[in-house]
């Protein structure tokens, strides 16, 4: 059965709904995805196609509708499939290799800066589950807390999810952790940056000495400096990418009790944003 809604964004243009997904998209997320054993004996109903889910699960995220009330009839079937393919692919690590492709894609197009590397750490409202905390700045309602770091153009390197009371630095170096080997021209895969930007609330001279073990030279603000110091130059980026990830309204409040499937949405959104820079050099 063909899919309503991706008749009409062929018709009316691909941009017509985010969360069609383009044949571009699809052709490198396509040989990422587990495939499905067949059942002889007793098949039921057959499955629907990993392409329409996908387009299920960017409608949840765009949108924040919860999963349950995902419209039938946009053709992505029901809301709880979505949830336990999305489960699956996120087990599977499809999102991880998906990001690390389009990174090396940035890269080969010259568009990947690692020469420094910017970090920020925004608290988000949470109803429940796993990873959450009382928030310090919001009279100990429940939180959670994204810990993003991005290259020097803002494009999403790496993020991670905490409850709302953890500090931010405490994040700063399992987040350089987790920045993913990028492939390049010639050599070994490329991981750590040059240098490193932070606010005040990473200000501990520990930290700085741990960056600079790994060979990161660290640009971390003092705290009693005032607002808009020279490292706000750089550090914008990281405001843009936030921007940009809570523009996706299934993030903006954290509605998932479970830590995983959290996960899995912020981590596919940092890769829609990466595949958009990529876009945007056509």
């Amino acid at each position: 059965m063909p899919c309503p809604a991706r008749e009409l964004s062929v018709r009316f243009g691909v941009g017509t709904s985010p969360w069609i997904v383009s044949d571009e998209l699809w052709d490198r997320v396509e040989p990422l995805l587990p495939q499905r054993e067949r059942r002889f004996r007793h098949p039921g109903r057959k499955p629907l196609p990993d392409r329409d889910v996908l387009c299920g699960i960017l409608y949840v995220l765009h949108t924040g509708i919860p999963w349950e009330y995902l419209p039938r009839g946009l053709g992505f079937g029901s809301g709880m499939p979505c949830w336990r393919r999305l489960r699956d692919w996120n087990e599977a690590g499809v999102r991880q290799r998906l990001h690390e492709i389009l990174l090396a894609e940035l890269n080969a197009a010259a568009r990947l800066d690692r020469s420094r590397c910017v970090v920020d750490s925004p608290r988000q409202g949470a109803k429940g589950g796993q990873h959450t905390g009382p928030s310090p700045v919001d009279r100990g309602r429940a939180g959670s807390k994204h810990h993003l770091i991005t290259d020097g153009h803002g494009t999403p390197l790496a993020v991670l999810l905490t409850g709302g009371n953890r500090n931010d630095v405490t994040q700063l170096l399992p987040l350089l952790d987790a920045i993913p080997p990028v492939r390049g021209p010639v050599g070994r895969p490329r991981r750590k940056p040059d240098s490193l930007f932070a606010d005040r609330g990473y200000d501990h001279d520990i930290y700085r000495d741990q960056a600079r073990t790994r060979g990161i030279v660290p640009a971390i603000a003092r705290r009693g400096t005032l607002h808009g110091a020279a490292l706000g130059t750089y550090r914008w980026v990281v405001e843009r990418s936030l921007a940009w990830l809570h523009g996706f309204r299934r993030l903006r409040i954290r509605w998932e009790r479970r830590a995983d499937i959290h996960e899995a949405l912020l981590r596919l959104a940092c890769c829609l944003i990466t595949h958009r820079q990529l876009r945007a050099l056509r």
